[in-house]
């Protein structure tokens, strides 16, 4: 076997510069789509709009890189742009026709992904559509997810266990009179992996269980918090809302209906792996199709999932890559100004937050120039949220 198939062989991961640059270049493309996506953010916004903008984005941005490479790279959309707002949980990306609007006051979860050569980056993201700094359950549910991904970051590092990182999110959840939505789950990312086998519970339940797993340097994980001022109990109420699915590979069975054979066959075209919006078919009577495909197993959906009404839902995702010489969170977009309800007192947070993302390694981690005005630096470095965190997050 010469040392080419050997290299083919072995999977890609972070030891290779080339892979880093191309998780990197995913995640650049992510964050100014998510940039893109809260300028778009407006009272009387068409939902379906903000998230067609989202998607041509990043399909025009990765769409001109590699374009004169001799072999073809893979690159495009990981996660369509969905727009999810208040007591809607998540994966809300609608349909042409539907006429759903933004207004003055929500609490809009935007959550999107983009992928090179089957790197992917992904980031989700809350923004009050308001003037002024959030008050009141808003800032709580919001600076709640916040710390909490602040304080995954932290505990998301080699040798540390999955459920540590379940553990402290709750905690954390819970000191701003919040919860931790149930059933989300963080999933470690490879080459064309978006939900790897390592996995990190929003909340253990008897109901779901993971297997036991620790974090190892040069692996890259999706880090995704989700909290509520309610129950934190998923509800879906309607199937028909669903409109996100990925092929599920290794699945097969022979479809009965032309539709469905029609549908599926532009999609193992188009989207093989990815996770897709039925926005993206050509077919307009696809449902049909598509629940066939559901129904025998070809597609896994992505149900559109709601807390009840009256409750607020934050969502923060990042990408994280456990380099040798620390933890490097590569997307992200800093918060509106949060004045919470609660602080933080317990010490136990406050030594996570203080924890350090870089490993004290001679010459290694030197931190990046801040970007232009605007543009947050990459750093890993904690938002600071009140004036108990302040300090403690701050400080590297």
């Amino acid at each position: 076997m010469s040392s080419d198939d050997e290299r083919e062989e072995r999977e890609l991961d972070l030891t290779s510069p080339e892979v880093i640059t191309k998780y990197k270049s995913a995640a650049e493309i992510v964050n100014k789509a998510l940039q893109l996506v809260i300028s778009e953010c407006k009272p009387k916004a068409k939902i379906v709009d903000i998230c067609e903008k989202g998607d041509s984005f990043i399909r025009e941005q990765t769409g001109n890189m590699y374009k004169n490479v001799k072999k073809k790279i893979e690159r495009g959309v990981a996660f369509p742009t969905c727009v999810s707002v208040n007591n809607t949980i998540c994966h809300f990306s609608p349909l042409a026709s539907d006429e759903s609007v933004l207004e003055e006051g929500d609490i809009v979860k935007i959550d999107l992904g983009c992928h090179i050569d089957g790197f992917i980056a992904v980031v989700g993201h809350t923004h009050a559509l308001q003037s002024g700094p959030v008050t009141g359950r808003a800032a709580d549910v919001i600076a709640a997810a916040n710390t909490a991904a602040e304080v995954a970051l932290r505990l998301v590092r080699p040798g540390k266990k999955n459920k540590d990182v379940t553990e402290a999110i709750q905690k954390v959840a819970a000191a701003y009179d919040c919860k931790i939505v149930e059933g989300v789950l963080s999933h470690q990312l490879k080459q064309f992996v978006i939900d790897g086998n390592k996995v990190i519970l929003s909340v253990s339940n008897p109901d779901t269980r993971v297997d036991d797993a620790e974090f190892e340097e040069n692996e890259v994980y999706a880090v995704d918090i989700v909290t509520s001022t309610g129950e934190g109990k998923p509800k879906l109420l309607d199937e028909k809302s669903t409109t996100i699915y990925k092929r599920a590979v290794d699945k097969n069975y022979h479809l009965k209906m032309k539709s469905s054979r029609f549908i599926f066959s532009e999609i193992n075209q188009k989207f093989p792996i990815m996770p897709f919006t039925a926005r993206a078919l050509e077919e307009k009577r696809a449902r049909l199709g598509l629940l066939e495909c559901v129904n025998h197993d070809l597609l896994q959906p992505y149900p559109v999932l709601h807390e009840k009404p009256g409750d607020y839902v934050a969502h923060i995702k990042f990408t994280v890559l456990l380099m040798p010489n620390g933890s490097d969170r590569i997307t992200s977009h800093s918060l509106q100004e949060l004045q919470p309800s609660k602080t933080i007192d317990d010490p136990e947070i406050k030594a996570w937050l203080a924890l350090g993302t870089k490993t004290k390694k001679k010459g290694g981690g030197k931190k990046k120039k801040a970007k232009k005005s605007g543009e947050r630096a990459e750093s890993t470095e904690a938002e600071p949220m009140d004036a108990t965190t302040n300090g403690a997050a701050a400080q590297e």
